[in-house]
């Protein structure tokens, strides 16, 4: 499924508006040539879940200083000691074609997940400490591409993501409430983690929600190995919030395409099949929700390093296969990606309502009123 899908997350980075324009234009053959790799994907050594233990493999953990998932817009702040711990996968930062995964200490990179990290993980820093490991992930070029290097990247990424979580599990200990989260190439890394470690395990218990978002969950083909049914409320537990945002008219072709000629992760055909779509205003599953529903959209600075939280913006509802619609473009940034995919903006079209999400959720879990709801 990982070929053609996150082609839009070079434009999330270094793309600017005249080269989305090119793109429309002159079709995915640009990207292929300056971002696919030349060169072999070079084996490297897996990473021991113990080397997770040093500070330096996270981007965010608890006591680590100028912990970017820390971050919130005027008007909220962080909790103090709170319940849960949460997981958080990052997208993809590194964009260079010099190798097929990014070395862990490559600054740019690191820098562009520290800014995702403020604009996205932040949503849950008010229900618990946030854990987001750095990870060789797999170049943006790798989804671009059939070669066999770029299947090897991504497995590459999903050693390092497996040894982090095992280090995680270690820190939090046998007991805490766990919420899973990613984006993009992070959520591609969250249904395989869910699948590996999660479904048909005692762990499962201790997953309050699972966010899998701007990656495609076909309900048919994928839900099932993952051990969680989909949220159909907003006060369930246990259970998997996915969306894709896009404005009107949406075009996702060029996302089904890919998606419907690769098999399911329980192995059956993805064509056609229904997407996981939960609106993230309501936390209900194929739900409608007005644009005065939003509590706050984050509105970035120039330079992406603070945002302003407007409520009343954006409206959202799930359509056709399973789409995110969003109305009209919401002018909230540059890098809207052609078809009218808003899948940078994911996280930050709807942050104040994850955050809401977030707690309701805990909420529920802490009373064990979620633990009865199907």
């Amino acid at each position: 499924m990982a070929r053609k899908f996150l082609y839009v997350v070079a434009i999330l980075i270094v793309l600017t508006l005249a080269a989305a324009f090119a793109y429309r234009l002159f079709g995915g053959a640009i990207l292929r040539q300056v971002m696919v790799p030349s060169t072999a994907f070079t084996p490297q050594a897996a990473t021991a879940s113990d080397a997770y233990r040093a500070p330096a493999m996270w981007i965010a953990r608890p006591d680590k200083p100028n912990n970017p998932a820390l971050w919130t817009p005027e008007g909220y702040s962080p909790a103090k000691n709170p319940p849960a711990a949460v997981f958080f996968i990052h997208p993809t930062s590194f964009l260079k074609r010099s190798a097929w995964n990014a070395p862990l200490d490559d600054p740019e990179a690191n820098a562009r997940a520290e800014l995702f990290l403020r604009g996205q993980a932040s949503a849950f820093n008010a229900v618990g400490d946030i854990w987001a490991p750095r990870y060789r992930q797999a170049t943006f070029g790798a989804f671009l591409t059939d070669k066999q290097s770029a299947d090897a990247a991504l497995n590459l990424a999903y050693g390092d993501v497996e040894a982090a979580f095992e280090e995680f599990l270690r820190e939090v200990g046998p007991d805490r409430p766990i919420i899973l989260a990613g984006h993009s190439q992070g959520a591609l890394h969250l249904t395989r983690l869910l699948r590996d470690r999660v479904a048909g395990k005692p762990l499962a218990k201790r997953i309050v929600a699972a966010y899998v978002v701007g990656w495609p969950v076909s309900r048919t083909a994928d839900l099932p190995a993952l051990g969680l049914p989909e949220c159909k409320t907003p006060d369930q537990t246990g259970c998997i919030l996915s969306w894709e945002s896009f404005a009107e008219p949406a075009d996702p072709q060029l996302i089904f395409d890919t998606f419907d000629a690769h098999p399911g992760l329980d192995g059956s055909p993805r064509k056609d099949t229904p997407l996981v779509c939960t609106n993230p205003i309501t936390g209900k599953a194929d739900d409608t929700a007005p644009a005065e529903a939003n509590l706050g959209t984050l509105y970035p600075s120039s330079d992406l390093k603070s945002a302003e939280i407007i409520a009343g913006r954006v409206p959202a509802r799930c359509g056709g296969r399973g789409l995110l619609l969003i109305g009209d473009p919401p002018d909230v940034g540059p890098y809207v990606l052609p078809g009218n995919n808003y899948h940078v903006f994911d996280y930050s079209l709807f942050w104040a309502n994850i955050r809401q999400d977030a707690g309701l959720r805990m909420q529920a879990f802490g009373t064990g009123r979620g633990d009865k709801i199907e």
